[in-house]
């Protein structure tokens, strides 16, 4: 029998976007993570290709976690022939319905504006998938239980493991044969306000790594305290203060911070607005999974309850017309989409507003333009001059840093054969590669993108 697996690189290689490591046994293709690219124009048109495998030929896929870097292509590999299942956690199965449908509804909705504005450069301007698209592809979805070994086919298993980051989130061993391949997905943090620290890996033969924060240190800062003193600026000013956030983990806790702040009276009692449809329903998730989180079930009520959670379009408008100051959290995370952009529209030409970043930046999204000080902004075809004040925190990211990734690694009993620094830009990834070497003398790969290489 074939021993020597081939593993092509078809995405978040010497990028952060695009998850997507396919193995071929030579029986069985399986692919971890299938995830769309996004940031500059380049890697967003990545995603109209097709892949270098053929759709129909995947036997499965596994997911280490529901953001959409990591499952935003599933409806797209549906459509083009994939009959096989999806298997994730349940939580994280339940995250990636929620990020599909609104992702296949926004698709629609941007071709249909684009069209009606003619601003697209292609007539007509097409969805890369649809809401149809999208539930179709969540009926191939299957749970699976954390900490299990789960047999898939003769001589091969998967196991998923708690990994912090957000809820449902995992690494994936995968043992082919006696070798195990360990794909780390993305890797929390060791204190987070409400996941647990991440479980380690014991054993890696092929090891997949992740690089988004491999070349700097998160701030050791008072969040609390700097969170305070922004909120309270902006309420002296009269302003609004907007926060756009990944609907998944960091919504929530942002929500958990403000209200924890306002219970201590360490900030005015100013009405906080929850707007965005995905983060309402990861409430719900966060409700039905309580076992994945350190929320107890009458802290996520209360936390709730503190909140405008905005459940339609309409309401958008109405907090829009509020002229007292308030907090609105609003996605998406790097204003790519969502309802934050509708709020941008209004009041990034506003001096009394504030913008708070509390994420990573991808290459070429309007929050990595906000961060490095753009003075316009480039919203549905027209252009807003930047007059709002914009911070930024580094210490809400729900990403290992440098020390984070390194510790990650310590309790491997050997050195991997081989080890693939990936989901990370090529200074981070780089960075990794020689703290990697330094710290426990393995020779690591950077992976170029739409390579393949062999296990043996």
């Amino acid at each position: 029998m074939n021993r020597n697996i081939q593993i092509h690189f078809l995405g978040a290689s010497e990028t952060v976007t695009g998850s997507k490591y396919l193995l071929d046994t030579g029986d069985k293709k399986i692919l971890i993570d299938c995830g769309l690219f996004q940031g500059i124009k380049k890697l967003r048109m990545m995603n109209w290709n097709y892949l270098s495998v053929r759709a129909n030929e995947i036997d499965i896929v596994l997911l280490t976690h529901g953001h959409l870097d990591h499952t935003g292509y599933l409806p797209r590999l549906v459509r083009n022939g994939f009959k096989g299942t999806v298997l994730g956690t349940q939580p994280t199965l339940d995250i990636a319905e929620i990020i599909l449908k609104d992702s296949g509804k926004i698709q629609e909705e941007e071709a249909e504006r684009a069209n009606s504005e003619g601003y697209s450069s292609h007539s007509p301007a097409e969805a890369l998938y649809t809401l149809e698209d999208a539930e179709e592809a969540i009926r191939h979805f299957s749970g699976a239980e954390e900490g299990k070994w789960i047999p898939l086919y003769d001589g091969i298993k998967v196991r998923f493991q708690y990994n912090g980051h957000i809820i449902g989130a995992t690494f994936i061993e995968i043992d082919i044969h006696g070798k195990r391949f360990v794909f780390s997905g993305d890797i929390g943090r060791k204190v987070d306000y409400l996941m647990r620290p991440p479980k380690k890996p014991k054993k890696a033969d092929i090891l997949f790594i992740e690089s988004t924060y491999g070349d700097r240190l998160h701030p050791q800062e008072n969040l609390e305290e700097k969170l305070k003193n922004i909120i309270n600026h902006t309420f002296e000013k009269g302003g609004t203060l907007i926060i756009p956030s990944f609907a998944v983990e960091r919504a929530q806790t942002l929500m958990y911070l403000l209200w924890q702040l306002q219970l201590k009276k360490e900030i005015p009692d100013i009405l906080m607005v929850m707007d965005s449809p995905m983060g309402a329903n990861v409430l719900d998730v966060f409700h039905k999974h309580q076992e994945w989180h350190k929320l107890t079930l009458e802290e996520c009520t209360k936390m709730c309850n503190a909140f405008r959670v905005v459940e339609n379009f309409r309401e958008t408008w109405e907090i829009i017309d509020y002229e007292k100051p308030k907090i609105i959290i609003a996605g998406s995370g790097m204003i790519t989409g969502g309802r934050v952009l509708t709020y941008l529209q209004q009041y990034i030409e506003r001096p009394e507003t504030t913008v708070l970043l509390v994420g990573y930046q991808a290459e070429g999204t309007r929050g990595r333009k906000l961060l490095e000080g753009a003075d316009e902004l480039k919203i549905y075809g027209k252009y807003y001059p930047v007059k709002a004040e914009v911070f930024n925190i580094h210490s809400l990211s729900a990403h290992a840093d440098q020390s984070e990734l390194l510790d990650w690694l310590s309790e491997l009993e050997e050195a991997p054969k081989k080890t693939f620094i990936v989901h990370g830009e090529p200074q981070a990834a780089d960075t990794l590669r020689v703290k990697i070497k330094d710290t426990y003398g393995w020779t690591s790969q950077i992976p170029e993108l739409y390579t393949i290489e062999h296990s043996n």
